[in-house]
Formats: C-alpha cells, sequence, structure tokens
C-alpha cells in the first residue's frame, strides 16, 4: 500500500497538520509541534508553511 500524508482527525491540536505528519513519518507528534513552533520563533515561516498546509493537506476523514 502507499504511503500517504493525510491531516489527523485523533492526533490534533488545531488542524491535524502535526498529527498526519507525525503518523507519515512514524514518530510522536510532540516532537513536530516543537519543530513547528521552534522554526516560528526562528523566523516565522514554520507559520506560513502550516496555514498553506490546512488548505493542501487533505483530512482523513475526507478520502475515507
Amino acid at each position: 500500500m502507499k504511503k500517504r500524508l493525510y491531516r489527523s482527525t485523533s492526533e490534533r491540536m488545531i488542524k491535524g497538520v502535526c498529527g498526519g505528519l507525525a503518523e507519515y513519518f512514524n514518530i510522536d507528534p510532540t516532537i513536530i509541534r516543537l519543530l513547528f513552533a521552534a522554526l516560528a520563533f526562528a523566523g516565522g515561516a514554520s507559520i506560513y508553511a502550516y496555514i498553506i498546509a490546512i488548505f493542501v493537506i487533505p483530512s482523513d476523514r475526507e478520502v475515507r
């Protein structure tokens, strides 16, 4: 089966982007969330990336 990236509905805090990335890479969602937070304070690019990902990455509920 092909591995696909989806926004998570079970591991979500805001819109499930970090949870979906964590499921895709098979790591803890907290690591992804901390990485996004660190990058947000380092220049803010992750905020724009997160907002774009909300609209680009489909929810796993939409695909089922």
